[in-house]
C-alpha cells in the first residue's frame, strides 16, 4: 500500500495556493464521497484566535473521563500528520490514514482542491466508520469559509478569545474577524463564549440573536478565575473549586473555564471538569522538554517550548513566563513572514534577557533569522542569529548557565523542535 506521506505530497499538488477560502470544493468532494459528514457522531465545533487546542484538549480529557468516546481534528500537526485525527482517542493508524486520503483522491478525480480541504475530507470519512460519541472539530482558519464549516447542525459550537490574525484572509478590523469566527454559528445550537473583546462579543452576540442560537457568555452566564492557586468556576448551577489547570500559563484558566462550560451544557458536572483541567495533554504549549539532544546540549538550562505565534500568543507567553519562579530567560525564535512579528515580541520585551533568531527549517514562509532578530531589537530586546535551535541552545547554555530557554515563535518551529529532538 501506498504510504500516506506520499499520497499526502501528491494532494499538496493540486491547487496552486495553499489558503483559498471557500466552501464550494468541500461540498462537492463530499458529495462525491456520500456525505460522510452528515453521519459523524455529535459534533462540537470551536472556532477562536488563540486556544483552539488547548479548550478541545480539555472538552476530549473531561468526555473521555465520562467513558465517551470522541473523535478529535485539530490543525497543523506538529511531529507526524496522524496528529490532526484521533479516532475514538486513538491517533489514526497509517492503514486507516492511507485508505481514507487515497479514497478522497479517487474521489476527487484530479479537481483542484487545496491540501486542508481534502484532507479534511478524510478526517470527515474516517470519523463517519468508526463509531463514536462526540466529534471535536476545531476549525483551521476563520470559521465561515473554513472546511470543517460544512456540518449544518452540530450539537455546540464554542468561541475562544479572538484577537487580531490572518489579516490576509480574515479581514484587518476586530469586528470583520469575529464575524467570520462567528461564521461557525448554527441556527438554534447553543454556543459558548469565552473572554472577547468588546467588539467582538457584539457581533457575535448579533449572530447568534439572528440565529436564535442560544448564548453562554463568559463574565455574563459563567466565569472562571485563579484564586490561592485553585481554578473558580461558577455559573447558574453553583461554584466549582477545582484544581488548577496542569496545562501552563495563566491563560489556561479561562481555557478550562471554556471547556468546563462546554461540557456543563452537554449534561457533564464536576468529576468531568476536574478530569479537563487535570488530564488534559497539549504539546508545544509552554512544554517543558525533559529529553533529547536539545536537552542535552542546554546543560543546566531549563528549556521550554512553546507555539505561539501572534501578539496575544505573545501576551500569553509572557504571562506564563511572568508567574514562573524567578530565572534569567532567553528565548530561541523562529517566526513566518505572515505573522505580527513585533507585535509578538513586544509582550516579552520585559522578560527576556536575549533572542536568538532561527529560521524555520524546511518552511519556505519563514522568516529570514536576520529579519527575526531585527524585529527583537526594534521592541527592546538583544538579538542575534544562529543557523539552527540547536546551535542556539549551544551557544546561550555555554554562556548564561542555568537560564531558562524558551524556544518560541511557530508551530512549525516547535513540529520541528519535536521531531528533531524525539
Amino acid at each position: 500500500m501506498t504510504t500516506s506521506d506520499a499520497i499526502l505530497s501528491r494532494l499538496m499538488s493540486l491547487h496552486p495556493k495553499v489558503i483559498d477560502l471557500s466552501l464550494d470544493r468541500m461540498h462537492r468532494i463530499l458529495a462525491a464521497l456520500g456525505h460522510p459528514e452528515r453521519v459523524i457522531p455529535p459534533v462540537i465545533h470551536i472556532a477562536g484566535t488563540n486556544g483552539k487546542g488547548s479548550t478541545q484538549a480539555m472538552i476530549r480529557a473531561g468526555l473521555e473521563a465520562a467513558g465517551k468516546r470522541v473523535h478529535a481534528y485539530t490543525s497543523p500537526h506538529l511531529a507526524q500528520f496522524h496528529e490532526r485525527i484521533r479516532l475514538a482517542g486513538e491517533l489514526i493508524s497509517e492503514s486507516a490514514l492511507a485508505a481514507a486520503l487515497e479514497e478522497c483522491e479517487a474521489a476527487n478525480g484530479g479537481q483542484p482542491i487545496t491540501f486542508f480541504e481534502i484532507t479534511t475530507a478524510a478526517a470527515f470519512l474516517a470519523f463517519s466508520r468508526v463509531p463514536a460519541d462526540y466529534t471535536l472539530l476545531e476549525v483551521g482558519l476563520g470559521g465561515r469559509l473554513d472546511a470543517t464549516n460544512v456540518v449544518d447542525q452540530p450539537r455546540l459550537s464554542v468561541i475562544t478569545p479572538i484577537s487580531i490574525d490572518h489579516t490576509q484572509y480574515l479581514g484587518e478590523t476586530l469586528p470583520e474577524i469575529a464575524g467570520e469566527k462567528a461564521g461557525i454559528i448554527k441556527r438554534g445550537v447553543p454556543v459558548i463564549v469565552a473572554p472577547q473583546p468588546p467588539e467582538a462579543r457584539a457581533v457575535i452576540e448579533d449572530r447568534a440573536e439572528a440565529l436564535a442560537a442560544p448564548l453562554h457568555v463568559a463574565r455574563q452566564d459563567w466565569d472562571a478565575y485563579a484564586e490561592h492557586g485553585r481554578l473558580v468556576y461558577f455559573d447558574q448551577r453553583g461554584l466549582m473549586d477545582l484544581p488548577p489547570p496542569v496545562l501552563p500559563g495563566p491563560h489556561q484558566f479561562q481555557n478550562a473555564g471554556t471547556a468546563i462550560a462546554a461540557l456543563r451544557e452537554l449534561g457533564f458536572g464536576e468529576a468531568e471538569a476536574i478530569a479537563a483541567v487535570t488530564r488534559a495533554e497539549w504539546p508545544a504549549r509552554m512544554q517543558r522538554l525533559q529529553r533529547g539532544p536539545l536537552v542535552e546540549a542546554a546543560g543546566a538550562c531549563e528549556l521550554w517550548l512553546d507555539g505561539g505565534h501572534n501578539p496575544a500568543g505573545g501576551e500569553a507567553v509572557a504571562a506564563t513566563l511572568a508567574a514562573m519562579p524567578a530565572r534569567p530567560t532567553h528565548l530561541v525564535c523562529g517566526m513566518l513572514n505572515t505573522k505580527d512579528v513585533a507585535g509578538y515580541m513586544r509582550p516579552l520585551a520585559g522578560i527576556a534577557e536575549s533572542l536568538t533568531a532561527v529560521a524555520i527549517p524546511g518552511e519556505p514562509n519563514t522568516l529570514p533569522a536576520e529579519e527575526t532578530a531585527a524585529a527583537a531589537v526594534s521592541v527592546g530586546i538583544a538579538a542575534s542569529v544562529a543557523p539552527d535551535a540547536l546551535q542556539a541552545m549551544r551557544a546561550i547554555a555555554s554562556a548564561h548557565p542555568g537560564a531558562r530557554v524558551l524556544i518560541c515563535g511557530s508551530l512549525y518551529l516547535a513540529g520541528q523542535v519535536l521531531r528533531e529532538n524525539g
